[in-house]
């Protein structure tokens, strides 16, 4: 009689892919903050919730580390990474933003831009991987900047909030274009978005 496995999966992780669980935890961490900071209204929930896509970041750094250090690359951690890394760079960016008010019609739109090209991103590079491997068969360059650079705008936020510059106050005001609001700060995520997604942008992997 064969006996059950139980949490076989857990048990088939590398050391490598408990790093990138650690950045996918920063990054659900860092939503639930967000909405903890729209029910209380307290700046500080909102600056611990930032501060997390920072540790995220590190552990996504960490992982592609390990993996290489313990030779344990898998179809799996990049699957793993992939979705990690849509939690923590993008949804969760995006959840921040709306926290600190970008909460517009057209925000909304952009906001949802935003994420979507990350996911498009993240797939691209699955698929392209191989393609893109050298004779050593790691990934010399990105085709468009990597998700992870949202982090730049987290940082943004960080400033706005800690300033007092969120809600009513968020730099560069609000415009009213037809049925419904947009902020302009809100167009950082549009360009960050564009970026991710260029064909034509070669950004050297490190």
């Amino acid at each position: 009689m064969q006996r059950p496995r139980h949490f076989s999966m857990l048990r088939d992780f590398h050391l490598a892919d408990w790093f990138t669980l650690a950045n996918a935890f920063c990054g659900t961490g860092a939503i639930f903050a967000a909405m903890r900071f729209l029910q209380e209204g307290v700046v500080r929930d909102l600056l611990i919730g930032m501060a997390l896509i920072p540790l995220a970041f590190v552990f996504d750094t960490l992982d592609g580390r390990v993996a290489r250090w313990r030779q344990s690359a898998s179809t799996l951690g990049r699957e793993l990474d992939s979705l990690a890394d849509v939690i923590s760079f993008g949804v969760a960016p995006a959840a921040l933003g709306y926290a600190c008010g970008l909460q517009g019609g057209w925000d909304w739109i952009v906001l949802s831009y935003f994420v979507g090209c990350g996911v498009s991103r993240l797939a691209r590079y699955n698929v392209t991987a191989e393609q893109l491997s050298g004779a050593e068969g790691k990934v010399k360059y990105f085709e468009g900047t990597p998700i992870p650079t949202s982090l730049l705008i987290v940082i943004v936020l960080a400033v706005a909030a800690w300033s007092g510059r969120i809600d009513e106050q968020l730099w560069f005001g609000m415009w009213q274009l037809g049925p419904w609001q947009l902020h302009p700060l809100v167009l950082v995520y549009a360009l960050s978005g564009s970026l991710m997604i260029s064909k034509t942008l070669r950004i050297p992997k490190l």
